[in-house]
């Protein structure tokens, strides 16, 4: 079983993408410094069909739904994703808190975001962050840890005074 305890639409989160933003409970990190550890508890609404129908049907416009966090059923988070996918022909992005995610989930994603949070490397906004964002295209023909197709995104989320820092 899947739970979502929160949901909002987002311009940041997925770049170019209007995104619903579902934060997901059961999260299996234990992330030093997390900002949401109310999300390792099992609490929340199940995200069952019905419950996500309805969830894209009132935010209408959206291109995308985000999974913020994987909770701890992979067939379900699976489910979730065909179900966008397939039903809704919307993209779907997970944000996983493991350093490293299994190619075979990948599969069901358009974007995934890998990277435990590290408080000293920052967050997606910032050059040095450990995180990662990958978006996937079958005309992509970058390797990256996660197979052929899946480009490093993550430098869309840099501010060019800090990506100009960086690089000088």
């Amino acid at each position: 079983m899947i739970k979502y305890v929160t949901s909002m639409v987002t311009f940041e989160e997925v770049p170019t993408e209007v995104t619903l933003s579902l934060s997901i409970s059961n999260c299996q990190g234990k992330c030093p410094g997390c900002h949401s550890p109310e999300l390792r508890c099992n609490i929340g609404t199940e995200l069952t069909n019905e419950k996500l129908d309805e969830l894209i049907t009132k935010n209408s416009g959206i291109s995308c739904v985000l999974l913020l966090g994987e909770g701890n059923d992979k067939e379900e988070l699976r489910r979730v994703a065909e179900r966008v996918r397939n039903h809704w022909k919307l993209r779907v992005a997970l944000y996983s808190g493991r350093d490293t995610i299994e190619k075979d989930l990948c599969k069901f994603f358009d974007y995934v975001k890998i990277g435990s949070y590290q408080e000293e490397p920052g967050t997606l906004n910032k050059v040095t962050t450990n995180q990662r964002l990958y978006q996937f295209s079958p005309l992509f023909s970058d390797y990256s840890v996660l197979g052929k197709g899946w480009r490093d995104i993550t430098f869309m989320f840099w501010k060019k005074n800090e990506d100009r820092k960086f690089h000088t």
